[in-house]
Protein backbone atom coordinates (compact mmCIF):
# COMPACT_ATOMS: atom_id res chain seq x y z
CA UNK A 1 0.00 0.00 0.00
CA UNK A 2 2.91 2.64 0.68
CA UNK A 3 3.33 2.83 -3.10
CA UNK A 4 -0.67 4.16 -3.43
CA UNK A 5 -0.48 6.14 -0.34
CA UNK A 6 2.26 8.09 -1.40
CA UNK A 7 0.65 9.82 -4.40
CA UNK A 8 -2.49 10.47 -2.66
CA UNK A 9 -1.57 13.91 -0.99
CA UNK A 10 0.10 15.43 -3.74
CA UNK A 11 -2.99 14.56 -5.97
CA UNK A 12 -5.11 15.99 -3.18
CA UNK A 13 -3.00 19.42 -3.25
CA UNK A 14 -2.78 19.92 -6.60
CA UNK A 15 -5.92 19.28 -7.02
CA UNK A 16 -7.42 21.56 -4.71
CA UNK A 17 -5.32 24.40 -6.46
CA UNK A 18 -6.58 23.77 -9.70
CA UNK A 19 -10.28 22.34 -9.62
CA UNK A 20 -11.79 24.31 -7.11
CA UNK A 21 -14.16 26.97 -7.34
CA UNK A 22 -14.00 27.12 -11.34
CA UNK A 23 -16.43 28.18 -13.46
CA UNK A 24 -15.41 26.16 -16.80
CA UNK A 25 -13.58 22.84 -16.45
CA UNK A 26 -11.55 23.46 -19.18
CA UNK A 27 -9.26 26.41 -17.08
CA UNK A 28 -9.67 25.38 -13.41
CA UNK A 29 -9.93 28.27 -11.39
CA UNK A 30 -7.89 27.62 -7.77
CA UNK A 31 -9.26 28.22 -4.56
CA UNK A 32 -10.19 31.95 -2.98
CA UNK A 33 -8.61 30.42 0.09
CA UNK A 34 -4.61 30.21 0.15
CA UNK A 35 -5.25 27.04 0.72
CA UNK A 36 -1.53 24.74 1.15
CA UNK A 37 0.50 27.61 -0.84
CA UNK A 38 2.32 29.01 2.11
CA UNK A 39 3.19 25.75 3.70
CA UNK A 40 3.87 23.26 0.91
CA UNK A 41 7.15 22.99 -1.56
CA UNK A 42 8.77 24.08 1.52
CA UNK A 43 11.60 21.41 0.75
CA UNK A 44 13.16 18.78 -1.71
CA UNK A 45 10.57 15.91 -0.85
CA UNK A 46 7.44 18.12 -1.23
CA UNK A 47 8.96 19.62 -4.64
CA UNK A 48 9.90 16.51 -5.94
CA UNK A 49 6.48 14.49 -4.85
CA UNK A 50 4.16 17.92 -6.31
CA UNK A 51 4.57 16.42 -9.76
CA UNK A 52 2.50 12.98 -9.05
CA UNK A 53 -0.43 14.55 -9.19
CA UNK A 54 0.38 15.11 -13.56
CA UNK A 55 0.85 10.94 -13.68
CA UNK A 56 -2.49 10.14 -12.43
CA UNK A 57 -6.19 11.47 -12.30
CA UNK A 58 -6.05 14.07 -14.69
CA UNK A 59 -5.72 11.54 -17.67
CA UNK A 60 -8.38 9.70 -16.34
CA UNK A 61 -10.95 10.35 -18.89
CA UNK A 62 -8.56 10.08 -21.85
CA UNK A 63 -7.27 6.93 -20.86
CA UNK A 64 -10.99 5.49 -19.86
CA UNK A 65 -12.83 5.68 -23.13
CA UNK A 66 -11.83 8.58 -25.75
CA UNK A 67 -8.07 7.16 -26.36
CA UNK A 68 -9.36 4.12 -27.52
CA UNK A 69 -12.69 5.04 -29.28
CA UNK A 70 -10.27 7.69 -31.01
CA UNK A 71 -7.04 6.08 -31.90
CA UNK A 72 -8.19 2.09 -32.40
CA UNK A 73 -12.05 2.75 -33.33
CA UNK A 74 -10.99 5.45 -35.81
CA UNK A 75 -8.09 3.79 -37.24
CA UNK A 76 -9.49 0.39 -37.58
CA UNK A 77 -7.94 -1.71 -35.03
CA UNK A 78 -11.14 -1.95 -33.27
CA UNK A 79 -14.79 -2.33 -33.57
CA UNK A 80 -17.96 -2.24 -31.55
CA UNK A 81 -21.77 -1.80 -30.80
CA UNK A 82 -21.50 0.22 -28.25
CA UNK A 83 -24.25 3.21 -28.92
CA UNK A 84 -21.79 5.86 -27.06
CA UNK A 85 -18.54 4.95 -29.17
CA UNK A 86 -19.89 3.37 -32.24
CA UNK A 87 -19.91 6.30 -34.23
CA UNK A 88 -16.13 6.44 -33.99
CA UNK A 89 -15.73 3.19 -36.10
CA UNK A 90 -17.77 4.48 -38.72
CA UNK A 91 -16.22 8.10 -39.07
CA UNK A 92 -19.45 9.86 -38.00
CA UNK A 93 -18.61 11.38 -34.42
CA UNK A 94 -20.11 15.02 -34.10
CA UNK A 95 -19.62 17.39 -31.40
CA UNK A 96 -22.05 16.55 -28.88
CA UNK A 97 -20.43 13.20 -28.53
CA UNK A 98 -19.55 13.02 -24.53
CA UNK A 99 -16.81 10.61 -24.84
CA UNK A 100 -15.43 12.97 -27.39
CA UNK A 101 -15.94 15.91 -24.74
CA UNK A 102 -14.32 13.97 -22.10
CA UNK A 103 -11.42 13.77 -24.32
CA UNK A 104 -11.18 17.07 -24.44
CA UNK A 105 -11.71 17.84 -20.63
CA UNK A 106 -9.17 15.46 -19.52
CA UNK A 107 -6.38 16.77 -21.86
CA UNK A 108 -6.60 20.46 -21.11
CA UNK A 109 -7.03 19.10 -17.24
CA UNK A 110 -3.84 17.93 -17.16
CA UNK A 111 -2.87 21.49 -19.04
CA UNK A 112 -4.58 23.28 -16.26
CA UNK A 113 -2.69 21.46 -14.00
CA UNK A 114 0.97 21.70 -15.79
CA UNK A 115 0.25 25.17 -15.58
CA UNK A 116 -0.98 25.31 -11.80
CA UNK A 117 2.16 23.50 -10.93
CA UNK A 118 4.74 25.66 -12.67
CA UNK A 119 3.26 28.92 -11.51
CA UNK A 120 3.03 27.90 -7.96
CA UNK A 121 6.60 26.58 -7.44
CA UNK A 122 7.90 29.62 -9.27
CA UNK A 123 6.28 31.81 -6.98
CA UNK A 124 6.53 29.56 -3.77
CA UNK A 125 9.67 27.39 -3.30
CA UNK A 126 12.20 28.85 -1.06
CA UNK A 127 16.12 29.09 -2.17
CA UNK A 128 16.63 26.60 0.36
CA UNK A 129 15.43 23.64 -1.76
CA UNK A 130 18.48 22.95 -4.76
CA UNK A 131 17.89 24.55 -8.42
CA UNK A 132 17.70 21.42 -9.65
CA UNK A 133 15.08 19.43 -8.00
CA UNK A 134 12.96 22.64 -8.50
CA UNK A 135 13.83 22.65 -12.28
CA UNK A 136 13.48 18.87 -12.68
CA UNK A 137 9.90 19.66 -11.40
CA UNK A 138 9.29 22.28 -13.74
CA UNK A 139 10.86 19.92 -16.78
CA UNK A 140 8.06 17.29 -15.76
CA UNK A 141 5.22 19.85 -15.61
CA UNK A 142 6.00 21.07 -18.93
CA UNK A 143 6.50 17.34 -20.59
CA UNK A 144 3.24 17.17 -19.38
CA UNK A 145 1.86 19.57 -20.96
CA UNK A 146 3.38 19.08 -24.51
CA UNK A 147 2.05 15.56 -24.46
CA UNK A 148 -1.32 16.90 -23.49
CA UNK A 149 -0.88 19.09 -26.56
CA UNK A 150 0.53 16.64 -28.33
CA UNK A 151 -2.67 14.82 -28.34
CA UNK A 152 -4.87 17.88 -28.73
CA UNK A 153 -3.04 18.86 -31.99
CA UNK A 154 -3.44 15.60 -33.68
CA UNK A 155 -7.20 15.65 -33.03
CA UNK A 156 -8.72 18.90 -32.73
CA UNK A 157 -5.59 20.91 -34.90
CA UNK A 158 -5.95 24.10 -34.32
CA UNK A 159 -6.21 24.69 -30.17
CA UNK A 160 -5.78 27.47 -27.73
CA UNK A 161 -2.30 27.85 -26.53
CA UNK A 162 -2.69 28.37 -22.36
CA UNK A 163 0.35 28.91 -20.29
CA UNK A 164 -1.32 30.26 -17.23
CA UNK A 165 -4.98 28.77 -16.74
CA UNK A 166 -5.98 32.12 -14.63
CA UNK A 167 -5.45 34.47 -17.18
CA UNK A 168 -8.88 33.08 -18.72
CA UNK A 169 -10.79 32.79 -15.36
CA UNK A 170 -13.20 35.50 -15.95
CA UNK A 171 -13.14 35.41 -19.44
CA UNK A 172 -12.65 32.00 -21.13
CA UNK A 173 -13.37 33.73 -24.85
CA UNK A 174 -10.15 32.72 -26.45
CA UNK A 175 -8.82 31.52 -29.69
CA UNK A 176 -7.09 28.84 -31.61
CA UNK A 177 -3.92 29.18 -32.50
CA UNK A 178 -2.72 27.67 -35.42
CA UNK A 179 -1.26 24.12 -35.84
CA UNK A 180 2.30 25.08 -36.30
CA UNK A 181 2.17 26.99 -33.89
CA UNK A 182 0.78 24.59 -31.08
CA UNK A 183 3.66 21.81 -32.60
CA UNK A 184 6.13 24.90 -31.88
CA UNK A 185 5.22 25.33 -28.35
CA UNK A 186 5.41 21.20 -28.13
CA UNK A 187 9.18 21.58 -28.97
CA UNK A 188 9.64 24.57 -26.86
CA UNK A 189 8.24 22.62 -23.59
CA UNK A 190 9.99 19.18 -24.73
CA UNK A 191 13.68 21.10 -25.15
CA UNK A 192 13.00 22.99 -21.44
CA UNK A 193 12.14 19.31 -20.34
CA UNK A 194 15.17 17.80 -21.64
CA UNK A 195 17.33 20.21 -20.64
CA UNK A 196 15.83 20.24 -17.11
CA UNK A 197 14.19 16.29 -15.87
CA UNK A 198 17.18 14.50 -14.48
CA UNK A 199 18.92 12.10 -16.35
CA UNK A 200 18.11 8.32 -15.13
CA UNK A 201 19.23 5.14 -16.34
CA UNK A 202 16.33 2.46 -15.73
CA UNK A 203 16.80 -1.51 -14.30
CA UNK A 204 14.34 -3.69 -13.33
CA UNK A 205 10.71 -2.30 -12.47
CA UNK A 206 10.53 0.30 -9.42
CA UNK A 207 7.94 3.12 -8.84
CA UNK A 208 10.88 5.69 -8.71
CA UNK A 209 11.14 5.34 -12.50
CA UNK A 210 7.45 6.11 -12.72
CA UNK A 211 8.78 9.74 -12.80
CA UNK A 212 10.25 10.87 -16.57
CA UNK A 213 13.46 11.81 -17.09
CA UNK A 214 15.61 14.12 -19.42
CA UNK A 215 15.57 11.07 -21.75
CA UNK A 216 12.06 10.67 -21.71
CA UNK A 217 12.21 14.08 -23.36
CA UNK A 218 14.60 13.38 -25.92
CA UNK A 219 12.45 10.13 -26.94
CA UNK A 220 9.24 12.83 -26.94
CA UNK A 221 11.20 15.28 -28.88
CA UNK A 222 12.34 13.02 -31.03
CA UNK A 223 8.46 11.63 -32.34
CA UNK A 224 7.17 15.00 -32.50
CA UNK A 225 9.87 15.98 -35.19
CA UNK A 226 8.46 12.83 -37.26
CA UNK A 227 5.57 14.39 -37.51
CA UNK A 228 7.05 17.72 -38.60
CA UNK A 229 9.09 15.99 -41.12
CA UNK A 230 12.19 16.95 -39.42
CA UNK A 231 14.13 13.86 -40.08
CA UNK A 232 17.58 15.29 -38.95
CA UNK A 233 16.31 16.10 -35.54
CA UNK A 234 14.22 13.09 -35.50
CA UNK A 235 17.50 10.83 -35.69
CA UNK A 236 19.42 12.92 -33.64
CA UNK A 237 17.29 12.68 -31.04
CA UNK A 238 16.63 9.19 -31.18
CA UNK A 239 19.82 8.30 -31.50
CA UNK A 240 20.99 10.31 -28.36
CA UNK A 241 18.36 8.36 -26.62
CA UNK A 242 19.75 4.75 -27.96
CA UNK A 243 22.98 5.87 -26.91
CA UNK A 244 22.50 6.69 -23.26
CA UNK A 245 21.66 3.28 -22.35
CA UNK A 246 18.62 4.80 -20.65
CA UNK A 247 15.66 2.11 -21.77
CA UNK A 248 15.96 -1.92 -23.05
CA UNK A 249 14.04 -3.51 -24.99
CA UNK A 250 12.23 -6.58 -23.11
CA UNK A 251 13.34 -9.72 -24.50
CA UNK A 252 16.17 -8.41 -26.30
CA UNK A 253 18.22 -6.42 -23.79
CA UNK A 254 16.05 -7.49 -21.32
CA UNK A 255 16.36 -11.12 -21.27
CA UNK A 256 13.99 -13.77 -19.76
CA UNK A 257 11.25 -10.82 -20.19
CA UNK A 258 8.69 -11.27 -23.10
CA UNK A 259 6.70 -9.04 -24.77
CA UNK A 260 3.84 -9.99 -22.99
CA UNK A 261 5.65 -9.60 -20.02
CA UNK A 262 5.47 -5.53 -20.75
CA UNK A 263 1.59 -5.21 -20.10
CA UNK A 264 1.94 -7.37 -16.23
CA UNK A 265 1.19 -5.01 -13.41
CA UNK A 266 4.24 -6.44 -11.70
CA UNK A 267 6.48 -4.96 -14.43
CA UNK A 268 4.91 -1.34 -13.80
CA UNK A 269 7.96 1.52 -14.85
CA UNK A 270 10.34 -1.26 -16.20
CA UNK A 271 12.88 -0.21 -18.37
CA UNK A 272 11.40 -0.29 -21.97
CA UNK A 273 8.61 2.26 -20.54
CA UNK A 274 9.37 5.70 -21.37
CA UNK A 275 6.15 7.52 -20.31
CA UNK A 276 3.30 5.93 -18.36
CA UNK A 277 0.35 6.98 -16.23
CA UNK A 278 0.72 6.01 -12.84
CA UNK A 279 -2.23 4.18 -11.78
CA UNK A 280 -3.65 3.34 -8.08
CA UNK A 281 -5.12 -0.25 -8.38
CA UNK A 282 -8.22 -0.51 -6.18
CA UNK A 283 -8.02 3.05 -5.93
CA UNK A 284 -11.48 5.29 -6.24
CA UNK A 285 -12.80 5.75 -9.12
CA UNK A 286 -10.54 8.07 -11.58
CA UNK A 287 -8.02 6.79 -9.76
CA UNK A 288 -7.17 3.41 -11.31
CA UNK A 289 -6.68 1.94 -14.61
CA UNK A 290 -9.90 1.11 -15.94
CA UNK A 291 -8.99 -0.42 -19.52
CA UNK A 292 -9.44 -3.85 -18.32
CA UNK A 293 -13.31 -3.29 -17.35
CA UNK A 294 -13.56 -2.22 -21.31
CA UNK A 295 -11.41 -4.47 -23.07
CA UNK A 296 -11.92 -7.24 -20.76
CA UNK A 297 -13.83 -10.77 -22.53
CA UNK A 298 -15.83 -11.27 -19.19
CA UNK A 299 -16.09 -10.90 -15.50
CA UNK A 300 -13.98 -14.43 -14.86
CA UNK A 301 -11.26 -12.66 -16.08
CA UNK A 302 -11.49 -9.64 -13.73
CA UNK A 303 -13.10 -10.59 -10.51
CA UNK A 304 -14.51 -7.82 -10.27
CA UNK A 305 -17.99 -7.55 -12.04
CA UNK A 306 -16.89 -5.70 -14.55
CA UNK A 307 -15.16 -7.04 -18.07
CA UNK A 308 -17.63 -6.35 -20.86
CA UNK A 309 -15.40 -6.52 -24.25
CA UNK A 310 -17.03 -3.14 -25.32
CA UNK A 311 -14.12 -3.41 -28.37
CA UNK A 312 -13.15 -6.26 -30.21
CA UNK A 313 -10.38 -6.81 -32.81
CA UNK A 314 -11.18 -5.99 -36.53
CA UNK A 315 -10.69 -8.72 -38.52
CA UNK A 316 -8.16 -6.19 -40.67
CA UNK A 317 -6.38 -6.10 -37.50
CA UNK A 318 -6.12 -10.05 -36.77
CA UNK A 319 -5.10 -10.18 -40.49
CA UNK A 320 -2.29 -7.88 -40.28
CA UNK A 321 0.10 -10.26 -38.58
CA UNK A 322 2.32 -12.14 -39.65
CA UNK A 323 2.54 -16.01 -39.14
CA UNK A 324 4.43 -16.52 -35.68
CA UNK A 325 4.25 -13.15 -34.53
CA UNK A 326 4.44 -13.58 -30.67
CA UNK A 327 2.64 -9.92 -30.29
CA UNK A 328 -0.63 -11.56 -31.45
CA UNK A 329 -0.64 -13.44 -27.85
CA UNK A 330 -0.36 -10.63 -25.68
CA UNK A 331 -2.52 -8.62 -27.75
CA UNK A 332 -5.49 -10.39 -29.51
CA UNK A 333 -7.21 -13.48 -27.57
CA UNK A 334 -7.92 -16.23 -29.45
CA UNK A 335 -10.02 -19.06 -28.86
CA UNK A 336 -8.01 -21.85 -27.15
CA UNK A 337 -5.47 -19.69 -25.50
CA UNK A 338 -4.53 -20.00 -22.44
CA UNK A 339 -3.08 -16.91 -19.93
CA UNK A 340 -1.94 -18.49 -16.72
CA UNK A 341 -1.18 -15.03 -15.34
CA UNK A 342 -5.51 -14.38 -15.29
CA UNK A 343 -7.74 -16.09 -13.19
CA UNK A 344 -4.64 -17.79 -11.26
CA UNK A 345 -6.21 -19.40 -8.50
CA UNK A 346 -8.37 -21.61 -11.00
CA UNK A 347 -5.02 -22.76 -12.65
CA UNK A 348 -5.04 -20.00 -15.19
CA UNK A 349 -7.79 -18.34 -18.51
CA UNK A 350 -8.20 -20.63 -21.30
CA UNK A 351 -10.23 -18.32 -23.97
CA UNK A 352 -13.31 -20.32 -24.67
CA UNK A 353 -13.71 -21.75 -28.36
CA UNK A 354 -17.23 -19.54 -28.88
CA UNK A 355 -15.04 -15.94 -27.84
CA UNK A 356 -16.76 -14.08 -29.90
CA UNK A 357 -16.50 -9.81 -28.89
CA UNK A 358 -18.18 -7.43 -31.05
CA UNK A 359 -18.67 -10.52 -33.52
CA UNK A 360 -14.91 -11.08 -34.63
CA UNK A 361 -14.14 -14.15 -33.00
CA UNK A 362 -11.97 -13.02 -30.71
CA UNK A 363 -11.01 -10.04 -28.33
CA UNK A 364 -8.83 -7.72 -26.35
CA UNK A 365 -6.06 -9.25 -24.19
CA UNK A 366 -3.44 -6.51 -24.16
CA UNK A 367 -4.02 -4.36 -20.52
CA UNK A 368 -6.15 -7.17 -19.20
CA UNK A 369 -4.23 -7.85 -16.07
CA UNK A 370 -6.90 -10.62 -14.53
CA UNK A 371 -8.35 -10.48 -10.89
CA UNK A 372 -7.33 -8.49 -7.96
CA UNK A 373 -5.17 -11.73 -6.37
CA UNK A 374 -3.80 -11.83 -9.80
CA UNK A 375 -1.85 -8.55 -9.15
CA UNK A 376 -0.92 -8.48 -5.54
CA UNK A 377 -4.52 -8.09 -4.12
CA UNK A 378 -4.77 -4.63 -5.97
CA UNK A 379 -7.95 -4.05 -8.22
CA UNK A 380 -11.44 -3.22 -8.39
CA UNK A 381 -13.79 -2.51 -10.71
CA UNK A 382 -12.30 0.28 -13.10
CA UNK A 383 -9.46 0.29 -10.96
CA UNK A 384 -6.30 -2.08 -12.10
CA UNK A 385 -3.27 -1.22 -10.97
CA UNK A 386 -1.41 -1.03 -14.87
CA UNK A 387 0.09 1.43 -16.12
CA UNK A 388 -1.28 2.64 -19.29
CA UNK A 389 1.84 3.43 -21.21
CA UNK A 390 2.24 6.85 -23.40
CA UNK A 391 5.37 6.24 -25.06
CA UNK A 392 7.34 2.62 -25.15
CA UNK A 393 11.18 2.39 -26.02
CA UNK A 394 10.13 0.11 -28.91
CA UNK A 395 8.86 3.27 -30.27
CA UNK A 396 12.32 4.95 -30.28
CA UNK A 397 13.75 1.99 -32.19
CA UNK A 398 11.14 2.40 -35.10
CA UNK A 399 11.63 6.32 -34.83
CA UNK A 400 15.23 5.94 -35.38
CA UNK A 401 14.52 3.41 -38.43
CA UNK A 402 11.74 6.05 -40.13
CA UNK A 403 14.62 8.84 -39.58
CA UNK A 404 17.42 7.11 -40.82
CA UNK A 405 14.63 6.28 -44.47
CA UNK A 406 13.73 9.77 -44.18
CA UNK A 407 11.03 9.68 -46.51
CA UNK A 408 12.50 7.80 -49.01
CA UNK A 409 11.50 5.00 -51.37
CA UNK A 410 13.48 2.53 -49.44
CA UNK A 411 16.47 1.95 -47.14
CA UNK A 412 19.22 -1.14 -46.54
CA UNK A 413 21.04 2.00 -44.27
CA UNK A 414 22.43 -0.47 -41.04
CA UNK A 415 21.02 2.62 -39.23
CA UNK A 416 17.84 1.59 -39.78
CA UNK A 417 18.07 -2.28 -40.06
CA UNK A 418 19.28 -2.80 -36.76
CA UNK A 419 16.76 -0.78 -34.00
CA UNK A 420 13.86 -1.65 -36.84
CA UNK A 421 14.77 -5.97 -37.13
CA UNK A 422 15.83 -5.62 -33.13
CA UNK A 423 11.56 -4.99 -33.02
CA UNK A 424 10.90 -7.24 -35.17
CA UNK A 425 13.26 -10.26 -33.70
CA UNK A 426 11.47 -9.68 -30.11
CA UNK A 427 8.55 -10.69 -31.41
CA UNK A 428 9.29 -13.83 -33.20
CA UNK A 429 9.89 -12.60 -36.80
CA UNK A 430 12.83 -12.91 -39.01
CA UNK A 431 14.30 -9.73 -39.63
CA UNK A 432 14.06 -7.60 -43.25
CA UNK A 433 16.65 -6.91 -45.47
CA UNK A 434 15.26 -3.55 -46.50
CA UNK A 435 12.40 -1.86 -45.33
CA UNK A 436 9.84 1.22 -46.84
CA UNK A 437 7.31 3.83 -45.14
CA UNK A 438 5.02 1.08 -45.24
CA UNK A 439 6.68 -1.54 -43.50
CA UNK A 440 7.35 0.81 -41.01
CA UNK A 441 3.81 1.94 -40.62
CA UNK A 442 2.89 -1.66 -40.71
CA UNK A 443 5.62 -2.51 -37.50
CA UNK A 444 4.24 -0.01 -35.82
CA UNK A 445 0.55 -0.73 -36.27
CA UNK A 446 1.17 -4.67 -34.80
CA UNK A 447 3.69 -3.40 -32.26
CA UNK A 448 1.33 -0.62 -30.74
CA UNK A 449 -1.80 -2.28 -31.37
CA UNK A 450 -4.44 -0.79 -28.34
CA UNK A 451 -1.84 1.60 -27.29
CA UNK A 452 -3.65 4.32 -28.81
CA UNK A 453 -0.92 5.28 -31.47
CA UNK A 454 -2.49 4.15 -35.11
CA UNK A 455 -5.15 6.52 -35.78
CA UNK A 456 -2.37 9.09 -35.43
CA UNK A 457 0.08 7.06 -37.82
CA UNK A 458 -2.40 6.94 -40.29
CA UNK A 459 -3.45 11.03 -39.89
CA UNK A 460 0.31 11.17 -40.38
CA UNK A 461 0.64 9.63 -43.54
CA UNK A 462 0.90 12.24 -46.21
CA UNK A 463 3.60 14.40 -44.04
CA UNK A 464 3.71 17.44 -42.59
CA UNK A 465 2.40 19.37 -45.57
CA UNK A 466 -0.88 17.05 -45.63
CA UNK A 467 -1.33 17.49 -41.47
CA UNK A 468 -1.24 21.58 -42.48
CA UNK A 469 -3.90 21.34 -45.40
CA UNK A 470 -5.55 18.53 -44.09
CA UNK A 471 -4.96 16.37 -46.86
CA UNK A 472 -4.79 12.91 -46.79
CA UNK A 473 -4.89 10.49 -49.88
CA UNK A 474 -2.67 8.18 -48.84
CA UNK A 475 -4.27 7.08 -45.77
CA UNK A 476 -7.84 7.57 -47.14
CA UNK A 477 -6.58 5.17 -49.51
CA UNK A 478 -5.33 3.15 -46.21
CA UNK A 479 -8.61 2.85 -44.45
CA UNK A 480 -10.62 2.21 -47.64
CA UNK A 481 -9.05 -1.22 -47.53
CA UNK A 482 -9.75 -2.03 -44.42
CA UNK A 483 -11.84 -4.87 -43.15
CA UNK A 484 -14.46 -3.03 -40.32
CA UNK A 485 -16.47 -5.89 -41.11
CA UNK A 486 -17.69 -8.78 -38.71
CA UNK A 487 -17.42 -12.86 -38.80
CA UNK A 488 -20.49 -15.53 -38.83
CA UNK A 489 -21.21 -18.29 -36.74
CA UNK A 490 -20.29 -20.94 -39.30
CA UNK A 491 -17.21 -22.85 -39.06
CA UNK A 492 -15.05 -21.55 -40.52
CA UNK A 493 -16.57 -18.02 -40.48
CA UNK A 494 -18.04 -15.71 -43.04
CA UNK A 495 -16.86 -12.47 -43.24
CA UNK A 496 -19.54 -9.52 -43.30
CA UNK A 497 -17.68 -6.90 -45.22
CA UNK A 498 -18.05 -3.55 -44.22
CA UNK A 499 -15.61 -0.66 -45.26
CA UNK A 500 -15.72 3.19 -44.71
CA UNK A 501 -13.71 5.61 -46.72
CA UNK A 502 -13.13 8.44 -45.11
CA UNK A 503 -12.70 12.49 -46.16
CA UNK A 504 -10.27 14.85 -45.70
CA UNK A 505 -12.55 16.44 -42.81
CA UNK A 506 -12.79 13.33 -40.50
CA UNK A 507 -9.28 13.89 -39.82
CA UNK A 508 -9.66 16.87 -37.77
CA UNK A 509 -12.41 15.96 -35.21
CA UNK A 510 -15.34 18.80 -34.67
CA UNK A 511 -14.84 20.55 -31.12
CA UNK A 512 -17.01 19.37 -28.39
CA UNK A 513 -20.22 21.21 -28.52
CA UNK A 514 -20.44 22.16 -25.08
CA UNK A 515 -16.92 23.90 -25.31
CA UNK A 516 -17.79 26.08 -28.42
CA UNK A 517 -21.42 26.96 -26.82
CA UNK A 518 -19.42 28.69 -23.94
CA UNK A 519 -16.20 29.71 -26.49
CA UNK A 520 -17.61 31.03 -29.71
CA UNK A 521 -14.19 31.82 -30.83
CA UNK A 522 -13.46 28.18 -31.40
CA UNK A 523 -14.87 28.27 -34.46
CA UNK A 524 -13.50 31.21 -35.91
CA UNK A 525 -9.99 31.44 -37.64
CA UNK A 526 -6.74 30.86 -35.52
CA UNK A 527 -4.44 33.81 -34.41
CA UNK A 528 -0.99 33.45 -34.26
CA UNK A 529 0.63 32.77 -31.25
CA UNK A 530 2.48 35.68 -29.37
CA UNK A 531 5.60 33.21 -27.97
CA UNK A 532 7.17 34.69 -24.82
Amino acid sequence: MKIHIKYIPAFILLSALTLAGCKKEFFNRPPESALTLNNFYQNTDQVKSSTNALYNAPWFHWNNQASWSITELYGGNARTYSSDVVNFGKFAVTGDNLVLSDGWKSLFTVVAQSNALLNNLKNNVPASVPTAVVNNALGEARLMRALAYFHLVRIWGNVPIIENSLDYVDNFQINTNPVSDVYKFIVNDLKFAEANCTAMVRSGSSQAQGHVSSGSATALLAKVYLYLGDYANARTCAEKVINSGEFKLFGADVQGKTYNDLFKTSNNNNEESVIAIQWLGGGSYGHGNSLQSSFAYNSTITGTGDGYAVVGPTIDLQQAYEPGDQRVYATIMLAGAKYPELNQSNGGFTVPSDVNAQDTRAAVKKYVVGTPSDNGGLGAQFSAGNNTYLMRYADVLLIEAEAVLAGGATTSAPAALIPFNKVRSRAGLNPLPAITQASILHERRVEFAFEGDYWFDLYRMDGWNGILTNQHPKAIAAISNQERGIYSADKPPVTYSQKFTPTNANFVFPYPATEVAQNAKLNQAPVPYVFK
